[in-house]
């Protein structure tokens, strides 16, 4: 299965949802989904003071491509803040966050399971 057609639909017409972990200051949109594989578009939002550092270290089994809309957020292990106009592209496997936003931070994510070729 893939994510399924969607045509230009205004994203304000979907709502945010808590992520997994349940933390109230950090919801996301998404945008399209692949129910079968879990990978998805998403908005992601940390309210101000958000902190992820329950959830711990963060490794997936997809691609995973970051944009930073607006707003910052402090990579905990790293010891980096990222800001808006910054761009990651982490591959299956590769450890990112935990994550703490003092500010609040909105970013674009798209999620995919690269195709093995024939």
């Amino acid at each position: 299965m893939s994510k399924p057609e969607i045509e230009f639909t205004p994203i304000t017409d979907i709502d945010y949802t808590l992520c997994p972990g349940d933390n109230p200051l950090i919801k996301e949109r998404i945008l399209a989904a692949d129910p079968e594989s879990g990978v998805a578009t998403r908005i992601l939002r940390y309210e101000p003071g958000a902190d992820s550092t329950e959830m711990g270290v963060q490794k997936h089994d997809f691609w995973e491509e970051v944009y930073i809309i607006e707003g910052s957020f402090h990579d905990i292990t790293l010891g980096r803040t990222f800001v808006a106009g910054e761009f990651a592209c982490r591959p299956p496997g590769m450890p990112h966050g935990p994550w703490r936003s003092d500010e609040g931070v909105t970013t674009y994510e798209v999620r995919y399971h690269a195709r093995s070729s024939d």
